[in-house]
């Protein structure tokens, strides 16, 4: 996916400027949504028990305690790499969701270049499922790659997708997602409503990042929240379910006001303080 220009890595997570010549000033939905803790404990566990069994080399290294030790070294960084992995290829899809996009509304695209780097990676049913989702779908394209902003919280955000399907504003956001042990593409996180729906109370949309002209938002008016899990074997929308959605709204909220005590609290200096020892009588 283009990466958004007034996005930047922080010490405190990935933010956004006004424009390419300020500096940044809120966090990104996220990075927001990110302050809810997440229990992968158990999965790092596994993904490095699992490449430690699977290690080809296992066999002739179990007599010599420094080939174990290196062993074990590429067993625990195993959940690194699947993470770091499926982060590129997250972002090959999105590139070639995007290009798609821009090549229905006539702009420049680089859907074929797009395309090709997903092949080369062994990933091109991906892009077949996505064009077989499109058409059948019948999706037209208003505005992919969006930035947002929301002043009166504190935020901004990338959409992926702003589109018109059977005649009803949507908004989207695309999910890579693995093939579950029945063929079937594996489910979305529940966290994915609070992304959707921050980025539809958001207040302002951006016009020009060189110049920091911002806009009106002009597709929060109850549009369809649409989470798009995309797959090698399917690809499979799913609907915000609107009774819900001020509960997430809410929980968003909350979450913003975490990272913001989180970054004061990084701010205001050292925690702990040294103590020396009482001096003599």
């Amino acid at each position: 996916m283009t990466d958004p220009l007034l996005a930047h890595a922080t010490e405190h997570g990935r933010m956004y400027a006004r424009s390419t010549s300020e500096q940044f000033s809120v966090p990104s939905i996220t990075t927001v949504i990110g302050q809810q803790p997440h229990g992968l404990d158990g999965w790092f566990g596994y993904m490095g028990a699992s490449s430690l069994a699977k290690d080809p080399l296992l066999p002739g290294i179990l007599g010599s305690p420094a080939k174990m030790r290196q062993a074990v070294n590429r067993a625990a960084k195993a959940a690194e790499t699947y993470r770091d992995d499926a982060a590129m290829r997250g972002d090959r899809v999105h590139n070639y969701c995007e290009q798609v996009s821009r090549r229905a509304l006539g702009r420049p695209h680089s859907m074929q270049e797009t395309r090709d780097a997903l092949a080369a990676n062994g990933e091109e049913a991906f892009a077949a499922r996505f064009d077989e989702w499109w058409e059948l779908f019948r999706v037209e394209p208003i505005a992919p790659e969006i930035t947002v902003w929301n002043k009166a919280v504190g935020y901004a955000g990338t959409l992926d997708l702003v589109a018109r399907i059977n005649g009803r504003t949507c908004l989207i956001d695309y999910k890579t997602k693995g093939t579950a042990r029945d063929g079937t593409v594996k489910p979305l996180d529940d966290k994915v409503v609070m992304q959707l729906v921050a980025g539809m109370k958001a207040e302002e949309s951006l016009v020009d990042a060189v110049a920091g002209e911002w806009e009106p938002w002009e597709h929060g008016d109850d549009p369809i929240l649409l989470a798009v899990a995309i797959g090698e074997t399917e690809v499979r929308p799913v609907r915000a379910n609107p009774e819900v959605l001020k509960h997430h709204w809410w929980k968003f909220c909350a979450l913003r006001r975490v990272w913001e005590m989180s970054a004061d609290t990084v701010g205001a200096g050292n925690a702990l303080l040294p103590v020396a020892p009482p001096s003599s009588p």
